[in-house]
């Protein structure tokens, strides 16, 4: 099996876990009967995030101002992980495993050159819903956070990642989000009183 350099200022992603991902992607390769549900949950399956968050919204309907306050921060923790992810991505311009690792297996179609592969976007944003919703509900959030690690190791398994993008995406998300609820919950509960008392009553309130 052959590789391609990456460009020198680029994380070499294939020499940190490389053969991890061939191992997987060689797994992939034998579980054709898996491959059409790996790939649209791997594409698709952050929706099962929103309705997860949907859910939650509806329950903290009847519950206090600082539920509601990390509920409505959920969204806000997703889209700043997203955007801190990205920026990681910029500085480390990993290729992704299909350009360095070419004759490995691929479910998912190799990327342009400049969407780089570290960190995992899919799995910062999963881990970011799934870690926001912890704090909302342990119940709604070991949903989320299993749904999560499925989506993680969905992205290895389909040729689009690393195991390593995978776990640097996940302690993005879940760092991001945390700091981001855990301040809603702390200093958002007089806003939500405020938004409670006026037009957004019937959604903020059961």
């Amino acid at each position: 099996m052959t590789t391609s350099s990456p460009t020198a200022q680029a994380l070499d992603g294939a020499a940190i876990d490389g053969g991890l991902y061939t191992d997987v992607t060689d797994f992939a390769r034998h579980t054709h009967w898996l491959n059409g549900a790996a790939a649209a949950y791997s594409a698709y399956g952050t929706g099962i995030f929103a309705l997860v968050l949907l859910v939650a919204w509806w329950r903290a309907r009847g519950q206090g101002s600082s539920m509601m306050a990390a509920v409505l921060a959920t969204p806000f923790a997703v889209v700043l992980a997203y955007v801190v992810n990205s920026g990681i991505k910029t500085v480390f311009q990993e290729p992704r495993p299909c350009r360095a690792l070419p004759h490995d297996f691929l479910i998912e179609a190799c990327p342009a050159p400049d969407d780089y592969a570290f960190p995992s976007n899919h799995t910062t944003v999963a881990f970011a819903f799934a870690v926001s919703l912890l704090l909302v509900s342990r119940w709604l959030g070991s949903v989320a956070l299993l749904a999560a690690v499925v989506m993680g190791a969905s992205r290895v398994y389909v040729g689009a990642h690393y195991p390593h993008d995978v776990a640097v995406g996940a302690l993005v998300g879940s760092v991001v989000a945390l700091a981001t609820v855990l301040a809603a919950r702390r200093f958002a509960p007089p806003l939500v009183d405020r938004l409670r008392d006026g037009a957004l009553r019937p959604l903020l309130t059961s």
